[in-house]
């Protein structure tokens, strides 16, 4: 079941669920989920240096950090993957799940904000990473604070018994800021 406006707003009262900073309720929350803004820090990859990724190794050689100004944009080209981060930290209960996607407004000007995480376990909280892809076929300006992405919460039949913030295996929990994968540390 995925929680409807009035429930988003009652588990926030709760504090089952942490969205913050959530400065316009009334814009944010829509009828079945939440809009996220887009934060200010930005990983390119430098694909000029580096001839390819190897996914045993950790990433800091072939990633950039890049922080816009608030009222700066940050041009996304075509054909252009960055990592970007939503400005919102979040944290959700143990009885629910999450799926984040792309507002309509920024499909249809190319912009796809993931390539396959969609997904929040219960438990988990922390700063999402988006997967931004200009498929588009001119520049899109993606500007700090603009609404980018949608968080739906999908109520589980019952609390997960091993949720995201109490297992040991956890790579990206807590996460603050725009982190690089760290597929190297699976097993």
């Amino acid at each position: 079941m995925i929680l409807p406006d009035h429930e988003i707003r009652k588990y926030l009262e709760e504090g089952k669920i942490v969205i913050e900073p959530l400065e316009n309720k009334d814009v944010q929350i829509q009828p079945a989920g939440v809009d996220l803004r887009l934060g200010n820090e930005f990983r390119i990859f430098k694909s000029s240096t580096v001839p390819f990724i190897d996914t045993k190794k950790k990433g800091e050689d072939y990633t950039e950090l890049i922080r816009v100004e608030d009222d700066k944009p940050f041009i996304i080209h075509p054909g252009e993957f960055v990592l970007g981060v939503v400005k919102e930290y979040i944290k959700v209960s143990d009885d629910l799940v999450g799926s984040v996607d792309g507002r309509s407004s920024m499909g249809r000007v190319g912009v796809s904000i993931h390539t396959t995480s969609s997904s929040i376990n219960p438990g988990w909280e922390g700063h999402l990473v988006l997967e931004i892809t200009n498929m588009g076929r001119m520049p899109v300006a993606l500007y700090p604070g603009m609404r980018i992405a949608k968080l739906a919460l999908h109520k589980l039949s019952s609390p997960s018994e091993n949720p995201y913030n109490k297992r040991t295996d956890t790579k990206y929990h807590k996460q603050k800021g725009v982190s690089e994968t760290r597929v190297y540390e699976d097993k």
